[in-house]
């Protein structure tokens, strides 16, 4: 069931317990986001059977509202999944200039024109949706900005600098790319190295088609010329080991090692933190 349409989502909101009653389970909910207003009447409707499992499966994709009723309301009820987009193993038609989001995977001739109208919507509906940013123009600057740093250790003041923000600000929207699923930090991995290591984490873009959109490369020759295109492909590796390891149930476990005499290791994987 497709919570995006007006007339289903009045319906929702006028007599949730009804809506909730026409439906057949097991039942897909997509959009959730859109009617929180139903997390509490599903959440009463898991409590009474809860032996029953797989029964409702609540999907969105606006990830930061989505989450804040699951937290909220099902909490010790849901197992979460992240999705994104499609990995190499998941298509063929996945490449460095095109990434893996499935509208462009479908219509690759007209990448450009969905890359830009994704940056667009993602600005006015999901950034909005986690805070309330008044420059969305700076934003944008600053999306394009952190595309040229992929691969690189993350300098939050070397970021903020161009853009004209204080690094609270930046930290706020680096957060920001990494709670909706835009970008993906490694941790520095340590194991009581001491204070020989460098402890900066490294920022990739979890699609390399939008990495490439921001910075600029509209086709093959431009990525071919581009001085950026064995940072993307960096990143692109980055994004293959993390959906590889969440699509079988993993946690993320990506790192990266170096030290201040300039050994660097780009990805540990599987590890755990030390301190």
């Amino acid at each position: 069931m497709l919570l995006e349409d007006p007339d289903v989502v009045a319906r929702v909101r006028a007599d949730p317990r009804s809506f909730l009653d026409s439906l057949t389970l097991p039942v897909i909910l997509d959009e959730m986001q859109n009617a929180p207003e139903l997390f509490a009447y599903v959440r009463t409707r898991i409590d009474r059977h809860p032996e029953r499992k797989g029964q409702w499966l609540l999907t969105g994709s606006q990830e930061a509202p989505l989450m804040k009723g699951v937290t909220e309301s099902m909490a010790g009820r849901a197992a979460v999944f992240s999705l994104l987009p499609f990995s190499a193993e998941e298509t063929p038609g996945m490449t460095l200039r095109l990434g893996g989001f499935p509208e462009v995977q479908a219509a690759p001739g007209a990448a450009d024109i969905w890359f830009r109208s994704y940056v667009q919507t993602y600005l006015e509906r999901d950034v909005r949706a986690v805070t309330s940013i008044r420059d969305l123009a700076t934003f944008r600057r600053f999306m394009g900005l952190l595309a040229s740093r992929c691969g690189q250790m993350l300098n939050k003041t070397d970021l903020a600098a161009p853009l004209g923000v204080s690094v609270p600000t930046l930290t706020q929207w680096l957060s920001i790319l990494e709670v909706t699923g835009q970008i993906i930090l490694t941790p520095p991995y340590y194991e009581n190295f001491g204070k020989r290591i460098v402890k900066t984490p490294k920022v990739y873009f979890t699609d390399s088609g939008l990495a490439a959109a921001l910075l600029g490369i509209r086709d093959d020759a431009d990525l071919a010329a581009s001085p950026f295109r064995g940072a993307l492909f960096e990143g692109l590796v980055a994004s293959e080991i993390v959906k590889h390891r969440l699509n079988r149930g993993q946690e993320r476990g990506l790192y990266t090692f170096r030290d201040r005499q300039g050994l660097e290791v780009d990805f540990v994987v599987g590890g755990s933190l030390g301190s």
